[in-house]
């Protein structure tokens, strides 16, 4: 995550920026106000991820609290480094003591005591620590919200390098959570149901949401980041195995395409080829049909099941 630089007015002013020139500068865009006396610079970062802008809200506030806020909830989970797909609002999320008195504007106010041993800083701002994060996040969250956060903080614990997978270790992981969780007299059973259903294997959010979107078409759970063996002895990785139908699936996502750095140098001709290449083998190998979805295909399941059924993968 590359951040965007949360700026004062003093900060502003420091570099030359007057009143005039900052009006000018807001109104095209460059500078955005993210609280008042608090802005920041987009420049190169105009399409930073909505994590990356969460952040920068909750530093926002920082800069204008008296005492230092203690952030929580999705906005814990952005500082921790997780995806947090499809948030309900914009606004920062906080944890405060039941006698302290109401937080600022654009704040999601959560009362209740946080023990020492579940506060982190991260990235300078106190916030709940990861098994708590998660808790709340299960607890309170969409599920959606919830499967692709906790996937992601499972998968360096139980997916320590590609073809291995520690289920002993994912347990025990997810019983933390829970144990947590249970602690809580709201949104237990959402959280189980979240907790149940998580798995390190989902290597992006999209193919977390992808294996939602399976679930409600009524395809068995798919085997996750499938080993199939290659033409010259290394294997080929598949996201999804659809063992119920015979069949393989794949989230196509467009980093491994647009992104130099994914592309290990290559031209994207030379990638395109290389896929096509892996494609061919893995269907005439294994005499299984195979479909590729993108995010436009993960909107509803009824859209994933459509793009399924033209390459004649359907549910038993």
């Amino acid at each position: 995550m590359s951040g965007l630089t949360v700026l004062s007015r003093d900060d502003l002013a420091a570099d030359g920026v007057g009143s005039s020139a900052l009006e000018r500068l807001l109104g095209t865009g460059t500078i955005v106000r993210l609280r008042p006396g608090v802005y920041v610079r987009p420049g190169s970062d105009a399409a930073a991820k909505p994590e990356e802008w969460m952040v920068a809200r909750a530093q926002a506030l920082a800069k204008i609290s008296r005492r230092a806020p203690l952030f929580s909830h999705l906005t814990a989970a952005a500082l921790h480094g997780l995806p947090v797909y499809a948030p309900s609002s914009t606004r920062v999320h906080v944890i405060l003591d039941p006698d302290r008195p109401g937080a600022a504007a654009d704040v999601v106010r959560h009362r209740g005591h946080v023990p020492a041993d579940q506060i982190e800083h991260r990235r300078g701002l106190r916030c709940t620590s990861l098994e708590r994060t998660l808790s709340d996040v299960a607890r309170t969250a969409a599920f959606e919200t919830a499967v692709c956060a906790l996937d992601a903080s499972l998968r360096p614990i139980a997916v320590p390098s590609p073809g291995v997978f520690l289920p002993d270790a994912a347990a025990e992981w997810l019983e933390r959570i829970r144990e947590i969780a249970s602690m809580s007299a709201h949104g237990r059973t959402r959280a189980l149901r979240a907790l149940v259903f998580a798995d390190g294997r989902a290597q992006l959010p999209g193919e977390s949401i992808s294996r939602i979107r399976l679930a409600e078409l009524g395809f068995a759970p798919p085997d996750l980041q499938v080993a199939v063996p290659g033409p010259a002895g290394r294997p080929f990785y598949v996201d999804f195995g659809l063992d119920d139908v015979r069949a393989w699936g794949e989230f196509d996502g467009e980093s491994k395409y647009r992104d130099e750095a994914l592309r290990s140098g290559l031209s994207l001709d030379e990638v395109l080829l290389r896929e096509k290449q892996r494609e061919d083998w893995i269907r005439g190998s294994t005499q299984r049909p195979m479909a590729r979805w993108q995010w436009t295909h993960l909107r509803s399941s009824d859209t994933l099941g459509r793009r399924l059924s033209s390459f004649g993968i359907r549910p038993r």
